[in-house]
């Protein structure tokens, strides 16, 4: 009796085929699994724009002063930012209206360099707050215990060019992930351009709406 069998080349050939899918395929599901992650990073800065907007509701509508809080782990850096906007003191603030402290870091960022670099880690958050990046000295751009309506009308008058010109509260970033741009000279060599998602960022304003902004000072 003759046993029919695959000949060396024809199994060759198989390897060869599954290893060129593999080479095609795998690139994709690797942008999937990014875009998956950078629409859960989305999810989780609405959450954030609806807990401070809750939070809003209970305090008389005023940001928070809890500049104590922030001066627990505050660590300004020399070069860009010359400040701290790490969200560390939010998730401590708001866990009554986040009860899930996970929400509080990009799955893009958990386990990555991007999360363990001074300038993003504090606690259970990796996202910054810039209007918040102070407790001493504080800067008319700030936020601390005012109405959104007088913060957005000091924001308009601070003359701070990172903003833009702000015409109401959706325009004001409350949260954002984690950027360098790289065209901003006092910044780090090796973290020129990097961001948690490739291209842009994810951010939340202060009316709660939250989006993805390209941007081109950062690395595609």
């Amino acid at each position: 009796m003759r046993v029919k069998a695959f000949t060396l080349i024809e199994l060759l050939v198989v390897i060869a085929i599954i290893a060129i899918l593999a080479a095609i395929l795998f690139p994709v599901f690797a942008r999937a699994k990014e875009a998956a992650k950078k629409t859960t990073c989305l999810s989780n800065l609405r959450q954030i724009g609806t807990a401070v907007t809750l939070y809003l509701n209970d305090a008389d509508d005023r940001f928070p002063d809890r500049r104590d809080l922030k001066a627990v782990d505050y660590r300004p850096w020399t070069t860009w930012p010359p400040s701290d906007p790490r969200g560390g003191w939010a998730a401590t603030l708001f866990d009554p209206y986040i009860r899930n402290r996970e929400l509080w870091s990009c799955p893009s960022v958990s386990g990555s360099s991007m999360g363990s670099i001074p300038q993003v880690l504090q606690g259970p958050s990796r996202y910054w707050l810039w209007r918040f990046d102070r407790f001493q000295n504080v800067e008319l751009d700030n936020f601390w215990g005012k109405s959104p309506e007088q913060a957005l009308s000091d924001l308009q008058a601070s003359g701070n060019p990172t903003v833009g010109n702000p015409t109401g509260l959706s325009d004001v970033e409350l949260a954002v992930d984690p950027y360098f741009p790289r065209t901003i000279p006092s910044v780090a060599a090796n973290l020129k351009g990097v961001s948690v998602h490739v291209g842009g960022r994810n951010r939340v304003f202060v009316d709660g709406h939250a989006k993805w902004l390209k941007d081109g000072r950062l690395n595609p």
